[in-house]
């Protein structure tokens, strides 16, 4: 289960985006005073601005425009996941110093509380030097992952900070997963 956990992070801004997820309310943990959904959006959302960073347009636009309405269940689940869901992402042309400013969006969250979780990745992901960087993070029951692809040989940068409330993300069923992602974990239908 593990790996569809890290399906969501990876895939939650472009897929649960578009069916409302970023409009949603707060998960389990969203009651006054508890670290919820908007509190986690919140902190990436500002980390994420002092650092330089600005999020693509497109992922505003989807969030803007998207329906709370789900027609099919896997519509329903994943307005469920999204609900849980703290989402940022930049997907587009190369950013000037991306990787630093990955970077300063990482500590200016760990100075809110977010603690490093297991090891810290970087691989070399094509023969012209990109590279791939990415760091857990956990604070008061959610996982934050931070992601950064840069492929030098595509000259673009991918940066995404995907926060998931664990209590919400763990009252899936093995079922509903499969709805989700297909029974191998994919993302795709």
């Amino acid at each position: 289960m593990n790996g569809k956990k890290w399906a969501v992070g990876a895939a939650v801004a472009v897929m649960l985006l578009g069916v409302g997820g970023a409009s949603a309310g707060g998960g389990t943990g969203a009651g006054p005073g508890a670290f919820g959904r908007e509190a986690a959006q919140s902190e990436i959302r500002t980390a994420a601005a002092a650092a330089g960073l600005s999020e693509s347009e497109s992922l505003k636009r989807e969030e803007a425009a998207a329906s709370p309405s789900a027609a099919t269940e896997r519509d329903r689940l994943a307005a469920r996941a999204a609900a849980c869901t703290a989402a940022w992402g930049y997907f587009g042309r190369v950013v000037d110093g991306a990787r630093g400013k990955f970077d300063r969006t990482v500590a200016a969250l760990a100075e809110k509380g977010w603690a490093e979780s297991g090891k810290r990745f970087e691989e070399k992901i094509d023969d012209s030097g990109g590279t791939s960087v990415g760091v857990t993070l956990k604070k008061n029951g959610w996982t934050l992952y931070a992601r950064h692809h840069a492929p030098k040989a595509m000259e673009m940068d991918v940066i995404s900070f995907q926060a998931t409330e664990d209590a919400c993300m763990n009252g899936f069923s093995e079922r509903e997963w499969d709805v989700l992602f297909g029974e191998d974990g994919d993302a795709g239908d």
